[in-house]
């Protein structure tokens, strides 16, 4: 007998192809099947109703191994725009060298013959199959082509709104300046022209395109739109003012330098003591040491007097103090008790 190896045990077996007959064999074989049957099933609910999806690459990209031909097959069928979910391996199930290969792995394994007709696809299934796909992608291809439709109409009403708001700020921006007269902004410095009011000009168109942009992307996001500030009075980076972080006026109007501006909120003290009453709050509050009193002022020499072994005298002592401390509580206990039985007793007789 010479070395046999076997794929579905992964082993070198020096018993030859007895090994097949082996327990470790036929039970590592059946788990392998049952896997095997499962990712078939899950195929062959989709031959009735086919899946199709638009294609992902991280999805889409998968393969299967199959294990009677012994090499791997891709699991979807792809265009690179559209997916047929598991079309490869029911394409592949249905090829005469799957039927093959499925006989001869049947034969070597000894596998249970009844479960060789789940791994087979028919030919009149995937003819089926192929014609439920045909209907489903031109179902799809109809969705995708409205839906490509509505996202050009919605664009193309966006960019109406962005040119007519960019219109309607630039004829009111073009109002003032159109007041002040052709001549009213040119310099003449030496024996240039420089013109001023085109730079300012420029400048607002500049702004004005900003702001447009701004309001398109805060409503594509779903946020509110509540208006721009107006620093037409102070200026701004683009006609040269001084930024804001330059500047050396009191942020607060009608106070003085010397004063220091209120605090907005808890201090931090008071924040620090909150964040330490939180983490005490969720430690047993039977604790040794819960009620302890922080504040107070002790030696440095002190250590808490837990009494008899932990201060003084031996340990039996501490014992046996313990089991006469513990002896007088039975005893009151059994007292107490007995208390009880004999108050019983007396209703007792006493309603009789």
């Amino acid at each position: 007998m010479g070395a046999y190896y076997c794929a579905i045990c992964r082993q070198t077996a020096f018993n030859g192809k007895g090994h097949i007959f082996g327990k470790h064999h036929q039970s590592r074989l059946r788990l392998v099947l049952m896997k095997f049957i499962e990712k078939v099933k899950e195929a062959r609910r989709t031959l009735n109703k086919p899946e199709v999806e638009k294609f992902h690459s991280t999805q889409h990209e998968k393969t299967f191994w199959c294990y009677c031909c012994g090499r791997e097959v891709e699991r979807n069928v792809t265009d690179g725009n559209m997916t047929v979910r598991h079309g490869g391996l029911l394409e592949h199930m249905a090829t005469p060298e799957h039927r093959k290969s499925t006989h001869k792995f049947w034969w070597e394994n000894k596998a249970d013959p009844k479960l060789k007709d789940k791994v087979i696809i028919t030919q009149e299934e995937t003819q089926r199959f192929k014609a439920e796909v045909a209907k489903v992608l031109e179902t799809f291809v109809e969705k995708e082509d409205e839906f490509i439709k509505q996202q050009a109409e919605l664009i193309r009403a966006q960019e109406k709104g962005r040119q007519e708001l960019l219109k309607s700020r630039l004829e009111h921006e073009a109002a003032p300046e159109s007041s002040n007269g052709p001549n009213a902004t040119e310099t003449v410095t030496g024996a240039g022209v420089s013109f001023r009011g085109m730079t300012t000009w420029g400048a607002r168109q500049h702004t004005a395109r900003s702001l447009v942009d701004s309001t398109l992307n805060a409503q594509e996001r779903g946020l509110t739109f509540i208006g721009h500030q107006d620093s037409s009075n102070s200026g701004n980076v683009h006609t040269g003012a001084v930024p804001p972080w330059l500047q050396n006026d009191d942020p607060l109007e009608g106070t003085s330098s010397n004063t220091a501006p209120p605090e907005i909120g808890p201090s931090a003290q008071e924040f620090l003591r909150q964040k330490e009453q939180e983490k005490l709050r969720k430690l047993p509050p039977n604790r040794v040491g819960a009620n302890f009193d922080h504040s107070s002022h002790t030696d440095a020499n002190w250590l808490p007097s837990f009494g008899r072994v932990w201060n003084s005298g031996r340990r039996w002592q501490s014992r046996h103090q313990f089991r006469q401390e513990e002896g007088q509580k039975n005893k009151a206990k059994r007292k107490m008790k007995q208390g009880g039985e004999r108050s019983k007793k007396a209703k007792m007789t006493a309603n009789d």
